[in-house]
């Protein structure tokens, strides 16, 4: 966005992110609602970081994104609690959502863990709207890219997002993503918990069923029928919007007719959400995990 972050000793502008130049973490902990393959049965060590550099009008974790409810930290007190992750929870994977407007800290976080022997796979938790250049310099600190695929429609990404380049960035992101680290690729053993590679991530959207069919068979063509990708169906809304089909959960035959496209292209990696069916016609979260509360000590509501 072109603002210096730096600019006055800790008390400079903030970006588009929200952030100025200081570390804010809003969670770290043990995560189970990502797919099988990274939250394994110990859980995801996820570290969710105040602000974000996209700002969707629909963000589910709207508080830490646009309200930046974090708390300052630094990068060793950071580490202290990645290592209770990694040696006392056992955690498969250290987890860094929508770390782009930190990456710095992201950086030397990493570094320090590997010069302490945190061996665990780094994984990104990112929108999808990263440039190539700045994907080239995390090459050495990433293990597994988790990103969206949001839209295919640029008018609809300018609209609920505010980038109308979404489409061909993300894309040329994700390229990038899968030449570094190929597909996802899995542990060998009971575990069979990820340890390498690109999970692509979509959600679909009400009303918008035309953008995930093109979203899908433009990663099809890209990509082929090996990419993993995961269809979400947890859209929830948590603002009013003109559009009143953005005020309203999808409705089942919606996600019926993404995942049957999906299956017609002939995905053969797919992680699906699959949602619960009610009288209305629209779906239901099937857990409070897709919808936390940062105001919570334990915002998923989980054992952990």
């Amino acid at each position: 966005c072109g603002v210096d972050r730096a600019e006055g000793d800790g008390q400079g502008k903030k970006g588009f992110c929200r952030e100025g130049d200081q570390l804010r973490v809003s969670f770290v902990g043990p995560h189970f609602g990502e797919e099988p393959p990274i939250s394994g049965k110990n859980g995801s060590g996820t570290i969710f970081f105040s602000g974000c550099s996209l700002q969707c009008s629909f963000c589910q974790n709207y508080q830490i994104s646009r309200d930046c409810t974090g708390k300052p930290t630094t990068v060793p007190r950071l580490l202290e609690r990645v290592k209770k992750l990694c040696l006392e929870k056992g955690v498969h994977n250290v987890n860094l959502v929508t770390p782009d407007h930190f990456f710095p800290h992201v950086i030397e976080l990493v570094s320090r863990m590997r010069e302490e022997n945190l061996n665990v796979p780094i994984l990104y938790n990112v929108s999808g709207y990263q440039s190539v250049e700045m994907l080239k310099v995390l090459e050495p600190y990433a293990d597994i890219y988790l990103p969206d695929f949001k839209y295919s429609d640029s008018h609809l990404a300018q609209r609920l997002s505010k980038v109308k380049d979404y489409p061909e960035k993300a894309l040329e992101a994700i390229v990038e993503m899968v030449r570094q680290k190929g597909f996802l690729h899995c542990a060998e053993g009971e575990d069979g918990v990820a340890n390498r590679g690109v999970l692509v991530r979509h959600l679909i959207l009400p009303g918008n069923v035309e953008n995930s069919l093109k979203a899908m068979t433009c990663l099809f063509l890209e990509f082929g029928k090996d990419l993993p990708l995961s269809i979400m169906s947890q859209y929830h809304p948590v603002e009013a919007h003109e559009d009143l089909n953005f005020n309203r959960k999808i409705w089942e035959k919606e996600f019926e007719v993404v995942y049957a496209h999906a299956l017609g292209l002939g995905f053969r990696n797919l992680f699906v959400q699959f949602p619960r069916k009610n009288r209305h016609g629209t779906t239901e979260e099937r857990a409070s995990s897709f919808l936390p509360d940062f105001r919570e000590k334990k915002p998923f509501g989980e054992k952990a």
